[in-house]
């Protein structure tokens, strides 16, 4: 809802003044790409969970550092790349990374 008033009632959208337009479109965007990278992550974490089962089958262990080294090298080089400071990169895939291997230690416990 776009009007002159400072502030939103508890049950719409925030009220934004009408020449703050751009600012709702920028809002809208980062809404979108919000909800793309949780769907992406969503799958991702729906892959890692097939290789944590089948790590658990074949009795290999949850962490491989090898791996994970490999792919934040990787991660901090797309980072920068894509002008997107290296550190926050790999501070975001080392904490993905600890939530797969916390479900691949899951994993090998039910097995």
């Amino acid at each position: 809802m776009i009007s002159d008033a400072p502030f939103a009632s508890p049950d719409s959208e925030p009220t934004i003044r009408v020449q703050d337009k751009t600012l709702l479109g920028f809002r809208r965007s980062i809404d979108n790409i919000d909800a793309a990278l949780i769907h992406i992550l969503a799958e991702r974490f729906r892959i890692t969970k097939a290789v944590g089962e089948y790590k658990a089958r074949t009795d290999l262990p949850p962490a491989d550092p090898k791996r994970e080294e490999e792919q934040i090298t990787r991660l901090r080089q797309l980072a920068a790349e894509s002008d997107l400071d290296p550190e926050f990169g790999e501070k975001f895939l080392r904490f993905v990374i600890d939530e797969v291997i916390r479900h691949h230690e899951t994993a090998r416990q039910s097995e």
